[in-house]
């Protein structure tokens, strides 16, 4: 083994095993300096293709595309040591077919350094997680309110309420048995969310899902409190730093103007001093 080959804390089995056990902790990075900031603390960090709205300015997911998937995963790869490295796949990369899901994750993963990929869908994804972890792409699926299927969903809406509740389970099943190593729901219901994390082997890993699922994930942004367009229900705020951070814009701002900063101590002499 070369002596520069990181040995990852957590893998995909180490992940898988977790069911029923400690939570996972999961958050998602973009950025080398976000990664090292939550390098000691999560286990799972995501580059997810949030990336898209909370740093791009786009308005939903379906703009992102694997030249930004692979440019932030490559960021983040490089200030990660220990927590197991997921990538989402962007729209429009793995649905086509197997084949072209295989061919998108492997550059994903051949060009970060990623662990695993993350795509979403349920039934109508099995066959293509399938296909990927048969050919040793580690994949976590992602069922529930599936984003960058807004269009045919009707919005952001709750997942597996009423009538729907059948079709959610379903997937959560079809992609356990594809091989899946563990599964996001995203705004189903908490006692259906229940429900799955009690049927399943594999870890589910909630965002406004249920406190019972074996892990949850939130938007970094969104709860530091970097991204304020809008705060969805499932998030809390563990930090107020767009507010901050505007404040202390401001207050630069203010100081230029005033010519009060830079200050004596923060310009250079016209002579080295002498010690």
């Amino acid at each position: 083994m070369s002596a520069s080959a990181r040995v990852t804390a957590l893998t995909p089995s180490d992940i898988r095993s977790r069911k029923g056990g400690e939570p996972l902790v999961t958050l998602t990075a973009y950025t080398t300096p976000m990664a090292q900031m939550m390098d000691d603390h999560v286990d799972i960090v995501l580059v997810g293709d949030s990336v898209g709205m909370v740093l791009h300015g786009l308005p939903d997911t379906l703009g992102v595309t694997m030249d930004m998937m692979c440019l932030h995963g490559a960021a983040v790869r490089r200030g990660l040591t220990k927590p197991l490295l997921v990538i989402d796949m962007p729209f429009g990369s793995y649905e086509e077919s197997p084949q072209q899901a295989f061919r998108n994750a492997a550059r994903i993963m051949r060009e970060t350094g990623a662990d695993a990929v993350k795509l979403e869908g349920g039934v109508s994804m099995a066959e293509t997680i399938a296909f990927l972890t048969s050919r040793s792409i580690p994949v976590m699926a992602h069922i529930g309110l599936t984003p960058q299927a807004i269009n045919t969903l009707g919005g952001y809406k709750v997942q597996g309420r009423g009538e729907d509740r059948a079709r959610v389970m379903a997937d959560a099943k079809a992609v356990e048995e594809a091989g899946a190593f563990s599964v996001v729901l995203e705004k189903t219901p908490a006692g259906l969310s229940d429900e799955i994390t009690g049927a399943l082997t594999i870890p589910t890993i909630g965002i406004g899902a249920s406190v019972g699922c074996d892990g949850q994930v939130l938007v970094v942004d969104d709860m530091l409190g970097l991204f304020t367009a809008f705060k969805p229900k499932f998030v809390k705020r563990f930090g107020t730093l767009g507010v901050d951070g505007e404040a202390a814009i401001k207050a630069y701002a203010a100081e230029v103007r005033a010519r009060t900063f830079p200050g004596a101590e923060h310009v250079f002499a016209d002579e080295v001093p002498q010690k």
